[in-house]
């Protein structure tokens, strides 16, 4: 995979895969609002699956697991300008706002495509990808536009962004239930379910009786078993949607699982 990164600053950049595509499972420590110029993008999300192309506009809240797809498209790289909203930006942008936000119970991906004065602001940052000396505070002057934008168009993200809270306890049976498709570190889980890595392996031991990845592996064979019964999907997209890395190791676990390979089992052939 050929990828290439443009810099203004540490968050805003340019951002193109060459290469037929990329896949990532994520939890994004900072909001992203990001600008498609090219290619497609499939995110996975527990409430369902989002499809953007060229023209699209769209935030990424923090602290949300995503299965993360990229394709090149018409022939042209996957490409997008990319621009992270830190928290230490927002507390400072809004210490000066009178804004009491409160919290959402989903904070799911926010569509602003075909904005007229959010696409501009963003286009706007294109052609400093290529220069050398840039103005001083250009990222701040860019990234207070964009925000000023958003909260003149979306009556709700200030309840988003000026939320700065960090995961607390949470129902850990729950939460997985809803999430187990998303191929991550147990430190990240424990993380998002307001645990330490001890406290939850403990956890899920007691609530599921035997461990997270025996119990994640089993889940997303399931889930590829049910894809393929009712959806009838090829092998390589249940493959990257429940959670596994690459076909093989997808093909050898669905195998040893159910007797069977995924082939057969579409073929009409158990």
């Amino acid at each position: 995979m050929e990828y290439q990164a443009k810099y203004i600053t540490e968050d805003i950049k340019l951002s193109c895969y060459e290469d037929k595509f990329f896949k990532s499972d994520v939890m994004f420590g900072q909001h992203m609002l990001i600008w498609f110029l090219s290619g497609e993008t499939k995110i996975i999300r527990p409430e369902g699956s989002y499809l953007f192309r060229k023209g699209d506009i769209f935030l990424i809240p923090r602290n949300q697991l995503a299965t993360i797809i990229n394709y090149p498209k018409d022939g042209q790289p996957h490409k997008t300008v990319v621009m992270h909203l830190t928290t230490d930006w927002l507390r400072s942008f809004y210490a000066k706002q009178s804004v009491k936000p409160f919290t959402e119970d989903e904070q799911g991906i926010r569509h602003y495509s075909g904005h007229p004065l959010l696409e501009s602001c963003l286009a706007s940052l294109v052609p400093y990808f290529d220069m050398k000396d840039l103005p001083a505070d250009l990222a701040n002057l860019k990234i207070t536009e964009a925000v000023t934008i958003l909260r003149s168009i979306d009556q709700g993200i200030d309840n988003v962004l000026a939320n700065f809270e960090e995961p607390g306890k949470i129902d850990l049976a729950d939460y997985m239930e809803k999430n187990f498709m998303f191929n991550l570190p147990m430190e990240k889980f424990g993380y998002l379910t307001g645990r330490s890595l001890t406290t939850f392996k403990r956890d899920f031991k007691k609530i599921f009786a035997t461990t997270p990845q025996r119990w994640l592996t089993k889940k997303r064979l399931d889930l590829a078993h049910y894809e393929f019964v009712q959806k009838k999907k090829k092998p390589i997209d249940v493959c990257y949607e429940v959670g596994f890395e690459n076909l093989s190791h997808f093909s050898f676990a669905f195998k040893k699982q159910f007797g069977y390979a995924p082939s057969v089992l579409l073929a009409g052939e158990v």
